[in-house]
């Protein structure tokens, strides 16, 4: 026979059992019956692929924080031209431009990144990215070629910086023709 006393203290140990299941995993509900529930599977495999995908993401970050830092890419972020010749196959690009009249009024930013400051840096990324993978990959032409993109940046510097220059040339073409500088002038940015 169970007394009152006797049934207000297995109540009063049911009810400190509940408490511990809600303090101590919050996220599963208490068992009424006291006992431990079994954990459920989905839950763990979603714990385990977000702690591969964190760890991938470390090893991602890691890695471009590594090759960011290996490559000097810092210095990328500025205006020195001194910062093209870190990659040993621009350093006779850049040693022909010292020596050319824009190697006195212009730096490689100004013919070789499109204006305002998103574009420039948008352009420098990629310029960078497909850089680094051809020199890492050593898949280059030995003499540098430029790009239609980057052809066209540097058509636009020059339309804009000789401006007074190309609209009187421009006005002996015919509307439809468009004038290319680096066709008859390639080698003055880079003699």
């Amino acid at each position: 026979m169970i007394s009152k006393h006797t049934s207000v203290s297995l109540s009063g140990r049911l009810l400190t059992r509940r408490l511990r299941n809600i303090v101590h995993r919050p996220n599963r509900p208490a068992d009424p019956s006291g006992e431990d529930a079994p954990r459920d599977g989905p839950k763990k495999r979603g714990g385990a692929v977000q702690s591969v995908v964190a760890v991938l993401l470390g090893m991602v970050l890691g890695l471009g924080l590594f090759t960011f830092g290996y490559a000097d890419g810092a210095s990328y972020l500025g205006n020195d031209p001194a910062t093209c010749a870190n990659c040993h196959v621009m350093q006779e690009n850049h040693d022909s431009w010292l020596k050319s009249s824009h190697g006195k009024v212009a730096t490689c930013n100004d013919c070789h990144t499109p204006p305002g400051t998103v574009a420039k840096y948008v352009s420098k990324a990629q310029n960078g990215f497909f850089h680094s993978l051809a020199f890492t990959t050593q898949r280059f032409p030995d003499e540098i070629q430029i790009k239609k993109r980057n052809l066209e940046v540097t058509e636009s510097a020059c339309l804009k910086c000789h401006k007074d220059v190309v609209t009187g040339i421009q006005a002996t073409r015919s509307h439809d023709q468009k004038i290319s500088c680096v066709e008859c002038h390639r080698t003055v940015g880079h003699r």
